[in-house]
């Protein structure tokens, strides 16, 4: 199944746009004698009367074209490094689940339990940097790489707590007939009952604010604090609709039977058994 399936950049383009943010800044119309006829009279009619683009992300502070022109070109320039970043971070996950693995298991009879760092993968940011806006220089670098440490950076405190809370994987090992129970792969389960707490990391809230503690630029009228918060809204929506999708499935396990004593006891449960540490998220 495709991972991260929810579509990102409409729910990313909504929230941006929804703060209403507005071009020029600080911008009041003219008023009064004689700034008013100056201001009416240094334009024609026409533009004066400028369409604003439907959904763009910043307002315009009026209808004269020059204003409409400015939100609609700064508008596409936030809209294309909002959805780049959201790229960089599926194609970044994507990456993720052909790496990421389960170790250091411990098997009881069919049991399964992790404790945090059980699960183990490789970071994000690189991933993000790669490929979103690698040629990114200068300002732009600088924000696209405060994206990529604050979702990274959530992304590990998640990864780091997850936990595998006494799950029924191997069923066979309740009762296997060996001196040693061999390798076999776990029941599917999905991923969400695996719980972290770390999950509150990726909450909204504090992607955002992942995201905006890595920003050190001016910003006055907080306009990429806005692209922080969608963008973050954007990866909760996504993270939250993926964790019951992604099944954790061909975890390994094995263990030895040191109960196993045929022909009285022709079979037994797993104890302190472990797990091959091998990527299995991927499918």
């Amino acid at each position: 199944m495709p991972p991260l399936s929810v579509p990102m950049k409409p729910i990313c383009d909504q929230t941006f746009v929804g703060q209403m943010k507005k071009l020029p800044v600080d911008w009041k119309q003219p008023q009064g004698d004689p700034e008013g006829p100056h201001y009416r009279d240094a334009f024609p009619l026409a533009e004066h009367m400028a369409v604003p683009e439907p959904a763009c992300y910043f307002w315009s502070q009026s209808t004269n074209k020059y204003h409409v022109d400015s939100s609609k070109e700064i508008g596409t320039k936030f809209k294309d490094f909002c959805h780049k970043m959201l790229d960089g971070f599926k194609s970044a996950v994507d990456m993720w689940r052909l790496q990421a693995m389960f170790q250091n298991l411990k098997i009881i009879g069919p049991i399964a339990l992790g404790m945090p760092g059980c699960l183990k993968g490789p970071a994000l940011e690189p991933f993000i940097k790669n490929l979103s806006l690698p040629a990114a220089t200068g300002n732009l670098a600088h924000w696209r790489d405060a994206v990529a440490k604050g979702l990274s950076s959530s992304w590990k405190d998640w990864q780091d707590q997850v936990t595998v809370p006494s799950l029924p994987w191997y069923p066979a090992f309740a009762a296997f007939p060996g001196p040693m129970g061999a390798p076999m792969p776990n029941i599917p389960m999905p991923l969400i009952s695996c719980p972290s707490p770390g999950m509150a990391k990726m909450a909204t809230p504090m992607l955002k604010q992942a995201i905006c503690g890595n920003f050190s630029l001016d910003d006055p009228d907080k306009q990429f604090e806005a692209a922080a918060m969608s963008i973050a809204t954007a990866v909760n929506a996504a993270f939250m609709a993926w964790l019951p999708a992604q099944q954790v499935m061909l975890v390994q396990g094995m263990g030895p039977i040191p109960t196993f004593a045929p022909p009285v006891v022709p079979v037994g449960p797993v104890l302190n058994g472990n797990n091959i540490p091998a990527p299995n998220l991927a499918t």
